[in-house]
C-alpha cells in the first residue's frame, strides 16, 4: 500500500500531465480542490478523472 506522501506525489505527476495537455478550465486549481472538498488524496483523484472525463468528452463531440 502507498503512503500518503507517495500518493499526493503520484497525483502531482497527473496533475502535471492533465494541465499540460487538456484544455483550460476543466481541472480546478489544487486550492480549489482543497477549498471545495477537503486534503485527502481521493479528492484530488476525483477532481484529475473528472477532468479526464470532460477532456475526452469535448474531443468526442
Amino acid at each position: 500500500m502507498m503512503s500518503v506522501e507517495e500518493c499526493r506525489a503520484a497525483l502531482a505527476l497527473v496533475r502535471m500531465a492533465i494541465e499540460e495537455t487538456c484544455p483550460a478550465g476543466v481541472l480546478p486549481s489544487e486550492e480549489a480542490v482543497l477549498g471545495l472538498y477537503g486534503p485527502e488524496p481521493i479528492y484530488e483523484a476525483e477532481a484529475l478523472a473528472k477532468a479526464i472525463i470532460a477532456t475526452v468528452e469535448r474531443l468526442t463531440k
